[in-house]
C-alpha cells in the first residue's frame, strides 16, 4: 500500500487502501489531526431538465464503483453559488462533470475557477441543430475543460483521471473495457454464422 503524507495533518491515498491506513496509521490521539483525501466526480448541472442526462453518467461512474453526487447551479443565473460549490468540493480532489446546454458558461467557468479538472458533456439540443455545443468548444485562453459529448463516455474519462491515483478504479475499469470486448467479440461470432 502506498500513501503520501503532505505533512503532520494530511495523507493522501486511494480509496481501496483507506481501511488500512486507517487501521495502521490513525490512533485514537492522531485520528482527528489526519484527513485522508480520496477522488470522486462532482457533476454540476445547470438545471434539473438536464438530470436524465446526468443520470447515465452517474449510473455509469456507480458501475465503475466512482463516487459521484449531483448538483444544480447555473453559472448565469446563479453564479455565486456555482463559485462556492466548486469552491467546496475542489477541497476533495475531484473530477468535475458539467453538463449545460445552449449557451454553456457553465464548463468555462467551473474550469477558470478551480485546479481540478473538468469535463464539459453537453445535452444534445435538436432545437439548434447541435449548433450549440459549439459554446462548450471554444473557450479564452488559460480556461480548458475537455468536452466529451457521450455522458458515458464522459463517466469512463473521468473515472481514468481517478484511476491515475486509485489502483482499484484502474482495475474495474480494465474489466469494463474487457467486458465491452468480449461482447462485441460475441456479437461477431453470432454474425459470422
Amino acid at each position: 500500500m502506498k500513501f503520501d503524507r503532505l505533512d503532520n495533518s494530511m495523507v493522501i491515498c486511494n480509496i481501496s487502501d483507506f481501511e488500512e491506513v486507517k487501521q495502521n496509521h490513525l490512533t485514537s490521539v492522531n485520528t482527528d489531526f489526519w484527513r485522508v483525501i480520496m477522488g470522486k466526480v462532482v457533476i454540476i448541472m445547470g438545471s434539473k431538465s438536464d438530470l436524465e442526462w446526468c443520470k447515465k453518467i452517474s449510473d455509469t461512474l456507480e458501475k465503475l464503483g466512482v463516487e459521484s453526487v449531483s448538483r444544480v447551479a447555473s453559472a448565469h443565473k446563479v453564479p455565486l453559488k456555482c463559485y462556492e460549490l466548486i469552491k467546496d468540493y475542489e477541497k476533495e480532489s475531484v473530477v468535475f462533470i458539467t453538463v449545460a446546454g445552449r449557451s454553456n458558461a457553465l464548463s468555462g467557468f467551473t474550469d477558470s475557477q478551480t485546479w481540478c479538472p473538468v469535463i464539459a458533456c453537453p445535452p444534445y439540443s435538436s432545437s439548434f441543430a447541435g449548433a450549440d455545443v459549439y459554446s462548450s468548444l471554444r473557450m479564452p485562453s488559460v480556461v480548458a475543460p475537455m468536452t466529451v459529448l457521450d455522458p458515458k463516455n464522459a463517466a469512463l474519462a473521468a473515472a481514468k483521471i481517478l484511476a491515475l491515483s486509485d489502483s482499484s478504479i484502474k482495475d474495474r475499469i480494465t474489466a469494463y473495457q474487457q467486458s465491452a470486448k468480449d461482447a462485441l467479440e460475441k456479437d461477431d461470432q453470432e454474425v459470422s454464422r
